[in-house]
């Protein structure tokens, strides 16, 4: 799933790995609990929290950004490559996710 994203890097952390872009946290996985953490907009941390609270929650905010926990159990593989890319997006830099972008709307027009 993650070699869909350009440049992404995981790294062990030892309770968990990190998910890097240019090396800029989105993301942390922590198998032990099946959870992982994405970056996201606030508003949409609390809407998710808000809509399915068994499957997300509240982990904290930074600026204006709000992670939120995914129980990984609880999600289907396309909604979550969905938010890992949206996390990847809010951290990437403009050009590499211009890029990303023509991609994926190049390969929808084949």
């Amino acid at each position: 799933m993650l070699n869909r994203l350009p440049e992404v890097r995981q790294s062990d952390g030892g309770d968990w790995v990190s998910l890097k872009v240019r090396g800029k946290g989105f993301g942390y996985l922590w198998e032990r609990t099946r959870t992982v953490g994405l970056k996201a907009t606030i508003e949409e941390q609390l809407a998710l929290v808000a809509e399915r609270p068994e499957v997300f929650e509240v982990q904290f905010t930074a600026g204006r950004f709000g992670w939120v926990v995914v129980h990984l159990d609880k999600i289907d593989a396309d909604e979550l490559f969905e938010l890992v890319t949206e996390a990847w997006c809010l951290t990437a830099p403009a050009e590499l996710v211009a890029v990303h972008e023509d991609q994926g709307l190049f390969g929808l027009l084949r």
